[in-house]
């Protein structure tokens, strides 16, 4: 005679359920990093004091802030473009359908060559940040190269977020082809 058995509860979400789900979280606070990152670094302006005269500096006046606004919109479209893909994939839940696994080589490469382009722009940023704060030190514009430093930081996150993707990507492939 066997013991009874307990109600059984709702079966778990299937594992790649669960890495769906980690990567949709994953995504999306890629998502904000770098929204966050882009609204700090667009709205960034400060004065430099060069004897009597003031001029006014933007992040646009700088090639590399340039250059880490432009990995910033690539790396947006991209994670919007993945969190789209991953709802559907989720929204459908259907183990036997595999129109979400056709992605995976997409996943990949996407993953790959977007965690470069945020990890170059970033390191772009704390370059030109660093050596402008030290070439215009005393000059004013502590503000604005502290702002720049937070940008990068949080496009900074962005990369590993991407690159923890990149990994997941990575494990995820071998299953599937």
């Amino acid at each position: 005679m066997t013991a009874p058995q307990p109600p059984s509860m709702a079966a778990p979400p299937a594992p790649s359920m669960v890495s769906r789900m980690t990567a949709l979280f994953l995504r999306v606070l890629t998502f904000a990093f770098l929204m966050v990152s882009l609204v700090i670094m667009t709205t960034n302006t400060g004065t430099i004091e060069i004897g009597i005269d003031e001029f006014k500096v933007r992040s646009k006046d700088f090639y590399s802030y340039r250059y880490m606004l432009a990995a910033i919109a690539f790396g947006l479209a991209y994670t919007i473009l993945q969190i789209v893909l991953t709802l559907n994939h989720i929204s459908k839940r259907n183990g036997a359908q595999t129109s979400g696994d056709g992605n995976l080589v997409f996943d990949f490469y996407g993953d790959k060559v977007v965690s470069y382009i945020l990890a170059t722009g970033a390191a772009a940023a704390f370059g030109a940040t660093k050596e402008l704060k030290t070439q215009l030190a005393g000059l004013g514009g502590d503000k604005f190269f502290n702002k720049g430093y937070a940008s990068a930081s949080l496009l900074l996150l962005g990369f590993v977020c991407t690159a923890i993707l990149s990994v997941f990507s990575s494990y995820a492939l071998p299953k599937k082809v």
